[in-house]
């Protein structure tokens, strides 16, 4: 029997992360003792050939490759290049700490690179089972890193709470996608999509199946009433093993949803819409009330990742109503606007998160609200830099989050959903209560530590241009708005 070649073009990057992954498991395994930078080095080494090659092959237009199941197009290459950035990062964010606490071992690089080849993988699905076997090799390396610190019990329940959570997320998800497979016959995204208008497909199948497949895609961004997990693996998991988590992932699990729902099921669009519509209305409460009561940092950002989750789905929900109502010039915004919401938040996250291991140090992890105490004559940039995360994620003017939050509500009131539109500007100013109550903590109430933060180089460097980005994408935001909603444009149209 002969097999065709794959085009392997399309799929380089990937590939690229694989091979370096396992020269990483190999250079950590001959290291000696002198050399423990050495798979840090490496792995920082990956991202950036990744970002390189995928910015290199980048083109306009869209390639199927490995039999129809893995998708080259626009909208991959700038989820991709924000993942790569998202992931460097997030391990120059990281070293300290675990230095700090004698955790920088190997296989903390080796399970996040796996986990970011599992969310390149989910990015460029075009097929159930390449999406299932990018999304089961993400979660298997996220499950592993929450358990990474053995010695701590907290750690080690989040991580089985996670495992047995996340394991029944994933056969929700399998059922939905066999369910589908049944009414359709296909595996393939795109085929799904041409099979809807089939007389012969069985449409209440495809319906029963879209209820599991919504369950479990809910599941996996971590939104009302499947948001159960987060608190408890935020505050659980090790400071960095909760930025990954908190950050690159919402890229891929963006990725997931366009695939899945708007390229996968445009014609029950009437149905799921309304899924995601009560997902997101449901979010937003939850997560800005529930997020006052909190007292630890890690949880109040939990809360907070479901809420910006739900308005997320606001701008899916958005373009979808706006597909059937008008043209592909309104599609792409409101979509874009979403997609925009999520680098935004990302973005947010990563320098959130990113502050709280450089005020961390051995023995102390610096993730209560009072450990931000002052933190203004410590560090009176540093304080500015989470002053400028909290005022974004509030949607203060002038930073991105503002501006992500006023696409995404216009995106919702073009719709014809004013009153959700009102709604969801209601709980924003509940949720600037505790973005502005760490505002306050760190200006006006007096120091329980003076000693001064320690912290290497890069990682005062990474989050002094990180906070930077957020204000500067608040002044100038046009610029990734126009290039979220092309990108969309040209895989959706």
């Amino acid at each position: 029997m002969n097999f065709p070649l794959p085009n392997l073009f399309p799929a380089s990057a990937e590939i690229f992360v694989l091979v370096m992954a396992c020269v990483v498991l190999l250079a950590d395994l001959y290291k000696s003792e002198r050399q423990s930078w050495l798979p840090y080095m490496l792995t920082l080494t990956t991202l950036a050939g990744a970002f390189a090659i995928q910015a290199g092959t980048a083109g306009p237009d869209t390639t199927l490759t490995f039999s129809g199941m893995f998708v080259d197009d626009r909208l991959a290459d700038v989820l991709k290049c924000c993942l790569y950035l998202t992931v460097f990062a997030v391990v120059i964010y990281s070293r300290g700490y675990l230095l700090a606490r004698a955790m920088e071992r190997g296989e903390y690089y080796l399970l996040v690179l796996f986990a970011t080849l599992g969310m390149q993988v989910m990015i460029s699905s075009n097929h159930f089972l390449t999406l299932y076997l990018g999304l089961e090799m993400l979660s298997l390396a996220i499950y592993a890193l929450v358990a990474l610190d053995r010695e701590s019990a907290r750690a080690t329940e989040a991580a089985m709470k996670y495992f047995v959570l996340g394991a029944l997320a994933s056969g929700l998800l399998l059922y939905g996608m066999s369910m589908i497979y049944g009414a359709t016959g296909t595996l393939e995204i795109s085929a799904i999509a041409r099979k809807l208008s089939d007389p012969t497909t069985n449409m209440e199948v495809l319906r029963f199946g879209l209820v599991f497949l919504v369950a479990g895609l809910a599941f996996k961004i971590g939104v009302v009433p499947f948001h159960m997990w987060i608190p408890d693996v935020y505050h659980g998991a090790s400071t960095p093993i909760t930025l990954l988590i908190g950050s690159a992932p919402k890229l891929a699990g963006f990725a997931m949803a366009i695939r899945l729902l708007v390229d996968g099921l445009p014609a029950l669009a009437s149905e799921w819409q309304q899924m995601l519509m009560l997902l997101a209305v449901l979010s937003i409460a939850l997560g800005n009330i529930v997020a006052i009561a909190q007292t630890n940092m890690k949880r109040m950002l939990a809360y907070s990742t479901i809420s910006h989750m739900g308005f997320m789905l606001l701008g899916l929900v958005s373009g979808v109503i706006e597909l059937h109502a008008s043209g592909d010039i309104h599609l792409s915004y409101a979509f874009g606007s979403a997609m925009f919401y999520t680098i935004a938040y990302v973005l947010m996250s990563a320098a959130a998160f990113g502050t709280l291991l450089l005020m961390s140090r051995a023995g102390v992890e610096a993730d209560e609200l009072e450990d931000l105490k002052g933190l203004n004559r410590r560090s009176p940039w540093f304080a500015a830099v989470l002053m400028m995360v909290m005022f974004s994620m509030a949607g203060i003017p002038f930073f991105v989050g503002f501006f992500a939050k006023l696409a995404v509500l216009q995106a919702v009131v073009a719709a014809g959903y004013l009153y959700t539109a009102v709604f969801a500007v209601m709980m924003s100013l509940v949720g600037a209560f505790f973005y502005l109550r760490v505002v306050k903590l760190m200006y006006f109430d007096a120091p329980l530590d003076e000693t001064p933060i320690t912290a290497s180089g890069e990682m005062r460097a990474l989050l002094s241009v990180n906070g930077l980005a957020i204000a500067l994408l608040g002044l100038m935001p046009q610029p990734l708005l126009a290039l979220c909603a092309s990108a969309l444009g040209q895989t959706l149209n």
